[in-house]
């Protein structure tokens, strides 16, 4: 790659007109095992290396080695499974057309991965943050990226070790069909991410504990690397497309360089000097497109841009909030009239404001207001617009429904006002007896 210009073709190949627009869902989970509930260690009879084994040997998966240990696993459909730093297990799903299909994938993984973890007596939990163990319990994952991410982590912030190895999410990657519509897609998703962060809250036990917040996840961002995160202002400009988002991720500092196998420690460099030739880490060499496309998995705003825009706002659940997370963005960003009305709800705020609705939401969920209307309030006016999106999407399953009825969980949180983490916390005060581990029970998958 010789010049910036490589940089915002690749970000602009993304645009795809409407017929091919597709959905991809991920979501993490804890790994534990279920006599004593301590998480998962890499290697061992109980451990993320059976799981993969397992997992590859009984059904369609191909391990993917690095120093001849597998830390992913791939299929024939451009599925994934792969380990985040703390050994929570991944699924990347595959490309699809509906959030039927993506609810199909959802289920048979989870079907898989209990199939080779009961005999283990092995178990999964979908929170948004480790509930129970500490920071020094937890098992750190064989893979190179990660040593490298860790280290630099402690210069940056105080919670980025506690967000790789300690948070679980889930999110939806959708398309965009040119620069214009990629700019209103984010803004829109990124203006109404707190929402989503707030329906979806489920984070409000650290080290056994209530920590104070509904979204402890969110609230770890806050505070990982202010140069790779947040609600990126300048989407918001006027001058906001491929190009303003190449620059930047040219001045979002690298982790590493991919060569021959291995991690090259390069954080806090610069992209822009790897462009020019000056690279510290590689002297005299050029980035390539692979170098870019890795840079660009380095950011961690709430919502993020490569060939497509990542819904990042929302914790890890259940099942049915599995589902509900693609539900909600594109019935969205996928139907034009919702996609103009949910901007018109946003469309206003200053960027004051947004920052500060995004930092209430992780301790106050619903219950956070903008001028003079609770999140609670705009969470009903969204899923009404996204049920309009989805019916007006006509996706329809065997039985002749659409994809409204994924939103069901979300719409009883709003309905209700209360977030999944506020009824777990009743939970801990009362029938759990100010204890966590019928968590690990009672929220299995």
């Amino acid at each position: 790659m010789e010049s910036r210009a490589e940089l915002v073709e690749y970000l602009a190949a993304g645009c795809k007109p409407e017929s091919e627009w597709k959905l991809g869902t991920e979501h993490e989970k804890f790994g534990y095992t279920t006599d004593d509930l301590r998480p998962l260690p890499y290697a061992g009879e109980r451990s993320i290396h059976a799981i993969l084994s397992a997992l590859a040997e009984r059904y369609d998966w191909r391990p993917v080695l690095e120093n001849g240990q597998p830390i992913a696993l791939l299929d024939d459909t451009g599925a994934s499974i792969t380990l985040e730093p703390g050994g929570q297990l991944e699924l990347s799903g595959a490309l699809l057309d509906n959030i039927h299909q993506t609810c199909t994938e959802v289920n048979t993984h989870l079907r898989q991965v209990r199939s080779v973890s009961e005999p283990l007596n092995i178990a999964f939990l979908g929170m948004g943050f480790q509930p129970k163990w500490r920071r020094e319990d937890m098992q750190w994952m064989p893979k190179a990226r990660y040593k490298i991410m860790r280290r630099y982590m402690q210069q940056v912030g105080t919670l980025g070790q506690d967000m790789m190895s300690r948070t679980c999410t889930v999110q939806v990657n959708l398309d965009f069909s040119s620069e214009a519509d990629m700019v209103r897609k984010f803004r829109t998703s990124l203006a109404l991410q707190p929402v989503s962060t707030a329906l979806f809250a489920n984070s409000p036990f650290t080290d056994g504990a209530p920590n104070g917040f509904l979204s402890y996840r969110s609230r770890v961002w806050e505070d990982t690397d202010p140069d790779r995160t947040g609600m990126l202002p300048f989407v918001f400009d006027a001058s906001m497309g491929f190009e303003r988002y190449t620059d930047y991720m040219l001045d979002v500092p690298m982790y590493f360089v991919y060569r021959d196998g291995e991690y090259i420690y390069a954080a806090g460099q610069s992209f822009r000097d790897f462009l020019d030739g000056r690279l510290p880490a590689l002297p005299g060499e050029k980035p390539t497109i692979k170098d870019w496309e890795d840079h660009l998995t380095t950011a961690f705003p709430e919502v993020r841009l490569k060939r497509y825009l990542e819904m990042r706002g929302a914790d890890g659940g259940p099942w049915a909030r599995l589902c509900a997370l693609p539900a909600l963005w594109a019935g969205l960003l996928y139907h034009q009239p919702a996609l103009d009305a949910a901007w018109d709800i946003a469309r206003d705020w200053s960027m004051e404001e947004r920052l500060h609705l995004r930092n209430d939401v992780p301790r106050l969920g619903l219950r956070a207001e903008i001028r003079g209307r609770t999140v609670r309030d705009i969470a009903l006016e969204v899923l009404e617009l996204a049920a309009q999106g989805l019916s007006a999407r006509a996706r329809l399953n065997a039985a002749g429904d659409n994809e409204a009825g994924f939103l069901t969980p979300l719409l009883d949180v709003a309905n209700t006002g209360v977030t999944p983490a506020e009824r777990k916390l009743r939970w801990y005060h009362g029938k759990w007896g100010e204890s966590v581990d019928p968590l690990f029970s009672e929220c299995a998958y």
